[in-house]
């Protein structure tokens, strides 16, 4: 159990300036020095990560790589339920408003060590989908990018479950699903990601879970002071005012950036290049022709005028556009029946797999721009245009 140190006020509240005094008879919490730093041992004890925590979370990240690989919501919605108590979460945001250092890092470790422990068997889930490609992912592209609902979601458990452990009596475990739901699943899909070499998924789920997490400990923090906790010394005071910041900072981007909500967030994908290759070709030669002997004149006689017909006009094709898969890592691109990552996979195309590029225009759909493809056997589809390469660029070929 972390011991606040009792040194941090003084010993008799009448000491304390009159300010002070007046703004702690509104607190809810006890104020007396003695009660109050029992009151805090006790929701300290309920916010420090516990063995069943790393435990629970090793299962719940189970669940949910589950979930991805059959492509479940409900599966999710399991997981979420299973997990532990995001108590690590109000943890930093409780050491953040009172001012301890030792137990904001405990907290700030234990929650990064059960989200480690979820993005690992995200790996290995990522691994093992290569065995079962094509597999399609859309539930961890979905849950890989920002959300305005899942703000929402992260700060009415991020409040609720403070309140809830504030409130010894109440029970904090239904609120915390929200904050599981919105944290675990988002680095469990850049687990996937990495392992399998699915683009837009790694980093984008880490880029999510760690503006999740500052949200969620931004809107606890708040709850704290507004249930009475105080920053007790400048350390409290120093890193509120930071989270409260990084808060800031966090809503200008989102509201500023709306349009970046539903696309990929992830580093610059690189563009592979053709390479011309040297071809040879056939010179033809000149050789000496035999001189053949005179023969005799034909007597010219009189034919008859053939009338000319109306010859066809040949109307020129264009020359189909080969194009190859060069995805970089995976393996190969999903084939899918629409633009978009939502869109379901028809196939999964091996690298170095010869399609034909459609005369249809570019589409942008989910952050990325796809173009329509045949494959030799005849199946059209669409695929992103990063995954291609081509030797000559097709007409409207932006990028």
């Amino acid at each position: 159990m972390t011991q606040f140190n009792a040194n941090i006020t003084p010993d008799d509240p009448e000491q304390l300036p009159p300010a002070r005094r007046r703004r702690a008879r509104r607190l809810l919490a006890p104020m007396e020095t003695e009660d109050k730093i029992d009151f805090l041992d006790k929701v300290a004890h309920r916010a420090s990560p516990s063995f069943d925590f790393f435990l629970f979370s090793l299962l719940a990240g189970a669940v949910i790589a589950g979930g991805y690989l059959l492509d479940s919501e409900p599966v999710l919605v399991l997981a979420a339920i299973l997990s532990p108590m995001m108590a690590p979460v109000i943890g930093i945001a409780l050491g953040t408003v009172v001012g301890s250092v030792q137990f904001f890092l405990r907290s700030l470790v234990g929650l990064l060590i059960g989200g480690l422990l979820v993005f690992l068997v995200g790996i290995l889930a990522g691994y093992g989908s290569r065995l079962w490609y094509p597999l399609d992912f859309s539930q961890a592209h979905l849950h890989a990018q920002l959300s305005w609902a899942t703000f929402l979601l992260v700060a009415l458990g991020a409040g609720l479950t403070s309140a809830a452990m504030v409130r010894t009596e109440k029970s904090a475990a239904l609120p915390s699903v929200a904050l599981a739901y919105g944290l675990y699943l988002p680095i469990s899909a850049a687990g996937l990601g990495l392992g399998s070499g699915e683009p837009f998924l790694f980093p984008d789920g880490l880029v999510a879970f760690a503006q999740y997490l500052s949200w969620a400990v931004l809107i606890a923090a708040l709850t704290f002071v507004m249930l009475g906790f105080r920053p007790l010394t400048l350390f409290g005071y120093t890193v509120g005012a930071v989270v409260l910041l990084l808060g800031i900072v966090i809503l200008i981007g989102v509201s500023g950036a709306g349009a970046s909500f539903g696309a990929q967030i992830a580093l610059p994908t690189h563009t592979p290049t053709a390479t011309p290759t040297q071809t040879l070709t056939m010179t033809p030669t000149l050789t000496p022709r035999t001189p053949l002997p005179p023969t005799a004149t034909a007597t010219q006689t009189e034919t008859p005028t053939l009338t000319s017909s109306p010859t066809r006009t040949v109307t020129p094709t264009p020359t189909p556009i080969v194009a190859l898969v060069n995805a970089g890592e995976g393996g190969g691109a999903h084939l899918r029946a629409e633009p978009g990552f939502q869109a379901p996979s028809l196939t999964l195309l091996q690298n170095g797999t010869q399609v034909h590029v459609m005369p249809d225009d570019p589409v942008q759909e989910g952050g990325g721009i796809w173009i329509h493809v045949r494959t030799i056997q005849g199946e059209d589809g669409w695929i992103l245009q990063i995954l291609l390469v081509t030797a000559t660029p097709a007409p409207n070929w932006e990028g």
